[in-house]
């Protein structure tokens, strides 16, 4: 073979390659595929269960929006959007803010936002069954519909226990738990964001310093008790109305995080 002939044999396999390439391009581009296309799914659990760290999982790694309701909320009112005006007007009166106003601003999300191209986890909402049943006349507009409804099951004494086991070094900030070995911990102010705590080394003693740990006035077991309760009642009959159409699927937050994550991954992949 001449060089003009190997020339020619290695420009016809470049374009070849070219042409193939060129191919494999416009496929991706007609079906864009992300790890979780269009998965629509809702997170259930009570106040510490680990919704706020399991979502933003959820968001990451299936490429979808997370939609905390209350964050939301908070965020139009703050941007004076024309839903955000008339929840502020209802908030300032003393009202609850409607349900039509709160699917209004899901489906703004879902309409504007580009993360939420291919799905999303909604995250507080809703919390009774006309709320549902409103989302779902939302979706159905969209030509839409839910693809999954998980409730993060925890007991309430375990949850309390977390809770109101937290001990706290006050100068510093350091925190610790009476019992348990790097349990997960929500904050009394944000009971959505938690962290890992272990007992100290010495009983209510600081390891660092010494100094006698303390435990926070809010750290209420009543308070708990009330807030756990009106999360039931509320809560139960919306788990049903999802049962009743399928979509349910129950996990056990007591175990770590990682089990748990495990635990969703596994529904989210199978409705795929």
């Amino acid at each position: 073979m001449t060089v003009s002939d190997e020339l020619e044999y290695l420009k016809s396999l470049v374009a070849q390659l070219n042409q193939k390439i060129a191919t494999m391009e416009s496929k991706a581009k007609a079906t864009p595929k992300t790890p979780a296309q269009q998965l629509r799914t809702i997170l259930v659990g009570p106040p510490g269960a680990g919704k706020g760290t399991q979502a933003p999982r959820i968001r990451d790694q299936f490429c979808v929006c997370h939609l905390a309701t209350g964050d939301m909320l908070r965020e139009q009112v703050a941007q004076k959007t024309p839903l955000g005006v008339q929840a502020k007007a209802v908030m300032d009166a003393g009202g609850l803010v409607p349900d039509e106003i709160m699917v209004g601003m899901i489906k703004h999300e879902l309409e504007n936002n580009k993360a939420c191209t291919n799905g999303f986890v909604l995250d507080g909402f809703p919390r009774t069954v006309p709320q549902a049943q409103k989302l779902d006349g939302m979706l159905e507009e969209r030509k839409e519909k839910l693809d999954s409804v998980v409730q993060l099951q925890i007991d309430d004494s375990l949850l309390i226990s977390r809770i109101t086991g937290r001990l706290i070094h006050a100068s510093s900030g350091r925190t610790y738990h009476k019992e348990f070995k790097y349990v997960l911990v929500p904050s009394s102010e944000d009971l959505t964001k938690t962290t890992f705590l272990s007992p100290p080394k010495k009983p209510m003693v600081d390891d660092v310093t010494g100094e006698p740990l303390i435990q926070r006035s809010d750290d209420n077991v009543e308070t708990l008790r009330k807030r756990l309760g009106a999360f039931h009642s509320q809560t139960g009959p919306v788990v049903d109305y999802y049962r009743n159409k399928g979509l349910w699927h129950g996990i056990d937050a007591a175990q770590s995080p990682s089990v748990v994550w495990d635990h969703l991954r596994k529904v989210f992949v199978a409705k795929e």
